[in-house]
């Protein structure tokens, strides 16, 4: 049924219809009205839980771990700091090989203070052992989390994951969002059925100390498991599009890139400013698309090699600076097009919130036509 929604609602919609059996989370800015929501439907007998109260987001994902661990499907969410609060169980989240799912509701680091919008919290999680999905806006965000479920806990996988969307550019801004029936996500995601579980009745640890003999194997089962999420990631979005009819199947989506010799590169809401700004281009005569990637996490190296085959000249948009470096996103495509002869440009571009209009996108494209690239975009110099 199509209703109009506030981005966090309609999340929290989702993971109703996802029915998970454990629920903890700590508010923060901007993710505070998915986990009111989901409280509320608690309270109000819409969603069989167990919803507990934590004094920290530490804490909130050290309970989401136990209850996964005995058995239940949880949920979780957070943001920035809350998310940086975490640090420690997100990897033991993955390395115990618990397929929890939790919504991003992306926001800068501080310090300095920052609640406005980019990438920074989830890109610095990158190599924690998650999957992690970016949406476009607030339908993809709902239907991420539907596919996040079966993915994670799909045997070849049982691995966690991080569902981002843009903090208040999309948690707060209000659009159509087609919700599913209870009965039609019944049918795609049925119950959880763990691998292991702790038991009393069974005997088991998890998460046991690992000696140098084992640890390496370790991180190598984690790795691949990783690399069997692209596959399965397929698998469950070719099927969401037959029963719903919106294609989640690749883990990169392009737009006009079938004459393009030029083309962006970005992940989130950003792809929409994008996309207006190619058709004005387009107007004018420039071959120039866009690779939006879906899926950071497996990263998708052989589809952006695919997908880019005819390009010459490639501008990557980066929410998000590994500092003394480049924009995460670029570093993985500069390694992903390696022995191409693209020419890969790197632009770092609203960091804490600063707006990114068209104009910013065409001025962008300017930049990479003169090879100038592998900068801030829009610094205020007066300020420096």
């Amino acid at each position: 049924m199509m209703e109009i929604l506030e981005g966090s609602h309609a999340v929290a919609e989702a993971v109703r219809l996802c029915r998970p059996q454990v629920v903890a989370a700590y508010p923060i800015t901007p993710q505070t009205h998915i986990v009111e929501a989901l409280a509320s439907m608690v309270a109000d007998c819409k969603l069989d839980a167990e919803y507990i109260c934590v004094e920290s987001e530490f804490s909130a994902l050290s309970a989401c771990l136990g209850a996964s661990a005995a058995g239940s499907r949880v949920y979780s969410a957070t943001t920035s700091q809350g998310l940086a609060l975490m640090f420690e169980v997100c990897f033991n989240v993955a390395g115990m090989r618990q397929p929890i799912v939790m919504t991003i509701a992306n926001r800068a680091l501080g310090a300095p203070l920052n609640i406005w919008n980019d990438q920074q919290d989830s890109i610095s999680l990158r190599d924690a052992g998650w999957l992690q999905f970016y949406a476009e806006d607030n339908q993809e965000a709902t239907d991420l989390h539907f596919i996040a479920y079966r993915v994670a806990e799909d045997h070849r996988v049982l691995l966690p994951v991080m569902v981002c969307f843009d903090g208040f550019i999309l948690t707060h801004t209000y659009e159509p969002v087609d919700i599913p029936s209870q009965e039609a996500i019944d049918a795609f995601l049925p119950p959880y059925k763990p691998v292991n579980i702790l038991d009393a009745k069974n005997p088991m640890s998890l998460g046991m100390y690992a000696t140098p003999d084992y640890y390496m194997e370790f991180r190598y089962e984690i790795d691949q498991a990783q690399k069997r999420a692209k596959e399965v990631f397929a698998e469950v979005g070719a099927e969401f599009a037959k029963q719903f009819g919106r294609d989640y199947s690749g883990l990169v989506e392009g737009y006009r890139l079938e004459d393009a010799d030029m083309a962006f590169i970005a992940m989130g809401s950003i792809c929409g400013t994008v996309r207006e700004a190619i058709d004005e281009m387009r107007a004018e005569g420039k071959k120039v698309g866009l690779l939006k990637i879906r899926s950071f996490r497996p990263f998708p190296s052989e589809e952006i090699r695919a997908a880019l085959s005819g390009v010459s000249k490639v501008a990557v948009l980066d929410k998000n600076i590994s500092l003394g470096q480049k924009g995460a996103v670029a570093l993985e495509v500069r390694d992903a097009l390696y022995g191409s002869e693209i020419d890969v440009k790197g632009y770092i571009l609203a960091l804490g919130g600063r707006d990114v209009r068209q104009a910013d996108i065409k001025a962008i494209a300017g930049l990479l036509e003169k090879g100038e690239g592998d900068q801030f975009f829009g610094l205020r110099t007066e300020v420096l």
